[in-house]
């Protein structure tokens, strides 16, 4: 403890940063406090580094907790805008365009298993399709495959 109160402004810097990347790196910018708390660290600790406010254990609580609450009222809003362009688009998946002849019938009272790539597989199409024809996968959802007839 006595070294980090000796090295107090390293300290909050070296925390900052490290704040930050687990926010950045590890929760995928998701959340937002630990972006602030960073953000005020790191400020805090270049405030005592050019010696504006001296640099104690009480003032560096101080002076991070009103960093935070001010990055979060200023930087709350764009952030928060900047989550909501978001990419709606499928993800393109090697699965789709997979052929192969149903094993049972489907309708949408049946939904027979096939088993592809080591997983389970429930087919679902819109239209009935009998046992024995060539079909194509269109969609997939989580151990969904969808499908329609191959003409």
């Amino acid at each position: 403890m006595s070294w980090i109160n000796t090295h107090l402004t390293e300290s909050l810097i070296i925390l900052g940063f490290a704040l930050l990347a687990i926010e950045i790196l590890i929760l995928g910018f998701s959340t937002f406090i630990l972006f602030f708390i960073g953000i005020a660290a790191i400020l805090s600790g270049g405030i005592f580094f050019i010696g504006l406010v001296e640099a104690t254990m009480v003032n560096a609580m101080l002076l991070v907790g009103l960093m935070t609450v001010i990055s979060a009222i200023l930087l709350w809003k764009p952030l928060k805008n900047m989550q909501k362009d978001v990419d709606v688009t499928p993800a393109k998946s090697d699965l789709i365009g997979h052929q192969f002849v149903l094993n049972g019938n489907v309708s949408a009272d049946e939904s027979p298993n096939y088993r592809y790539s080591g997983i389970e597989w429930t087919l679902k199409s819109d239209v009935e399709l009998a046992a024995g024809t060539k079909v194509e996968v269109t969609t997939t959802d989580v151990g969904i495959f969808h499908i329609k007839e191959v003409e």
